[in-house]
């Protein structure tokens, strides 16, 4: 396993959280990494100026007036939390963890899962929409 860089670069934005993404992602090398890697470039995707962080010893996060999402990885299962959640309309039925909470809502992928990439576009632009409108 190789060893992620921390310290000072950890929770900063810019180039080092990106490579630190990278790493994780490759380091993994399963299906997993494989899912990381396609919700980073779905959340690129719906903003282009997101900005990676690396936080909490190693939680890939995705922020832009605010955090919108966490990427963590688990032996069986990426969970994909977003900070605001519960606030968001999720008319597709994503989230399926953390649904008790007052804020915070994730799904969690499994090997085999499909991501309904139209619906998580959705949710990911609901984040950044609400970042944008709370930070007005």
């Amino acid at each position: 396993m190789k060893k992620r860089q921390s310290g000072s670069e950890e929770g900063s934005g810019g180039e080092v959280p990106s490579r630190l993404i990278d790493a994780r992602i490759e380091e993994l090398g399963d299906w997993r990494g494989e899912m990381l890697a396609r919700v980073r470039t779905l959340v690129k995707q719906v903003d282009p100026e997101v900005v990676e962080e690396w936080k909490w010893r190693g939680v890939p996060v995705w922020s832009h007036a605010g955090m919108i999402c966490t990427g963590e990885t688990y032996k069986n299962a990426v969970k994909i939390t977003f900070a605001k959640g519960a606030s968001l309309d999720d008319a597709s039925g994503l989230f399926n963890s953390s649904l008790e909470g007052n804020t915070r809502r994730a799904i969690d992928f499994h090997e085999g899962d499909e991501i309904d990439e139209k619906a998580l576009k959705a949710l990911l632009r609901a984040a950044v929409d609400l970042n944008a409108s709370s930070a007005g």
